[in-house]
């Protein structure tokens, strides 16, 4: 990742009506080094509280992280997140970034991202589902009775 404009970024919806960003990022891996990394970010508005975020180094491994809508968009504008996923804005070449910190049992990562187009991104999904409306298409008293209801022996 360059900083220029010609950085690679796809946002398309998919035919199952996920919509997707596709960017190129940086894993920093200390002061001067760093690591290309492709970033797909995904938003399905029937679970509309968390994206999908699946990185890939070309040619080495694929993992797959679900985090919070509300804490990337925090993120591009104060720390956000706690624990094992943070986000908090930087500037990387004169131009606003984010950094996103991921850990888990046994290792840490941390990665720099390009702010612009993920704010653009998230702005859309806030406008196909908006921030509050997140639950409003459960059917609580389905989800009630669902809960409530007497567990089944299952029989293999």
């Amino acid at each position: 990742m360059s900083g220029n404009p010609s950085d690679r970024q796809v946002h398309r919806t998919t035919a199952d009506g996920r919509h997707e960003l596709i960017l190129d990022i940086e894993r920093v891996l200390d002061l001067s080094t760093r690591q290309s990394v492709r970033a797909e970010f995904r938003f399905d508005p029937e679970a509309p509280w968390v994206v999908s975020v699946e990185l890939a180094i070309q040619d080495g491994p694929r993992v797959l992280w679900r985090i919070g809508r509300d804490l990337l968009q925090q993120g591009l504008h104060s720390v956000s997140g706690l624990g094992s996923v943070q986000i908090w804005p930087s500037q990387s070449a004169g131009r606003a970034t984010a950094r996103m910190q991921l850990v888990s049992q046994d290792m840490a990562a941390l990665f720099e991202l390009p702010s612009l187009p993920l704010a653009e991104w998230l702005t859309h999904t806030y406008e196909l589902v908006p921030a509050g409306d997140e639950l409003s298409e459960i059917d609580w008293d389905a989800a009630s009775a669902d809960l409530l209801r007497k567990p089944q022996a299952h029989c293999d």
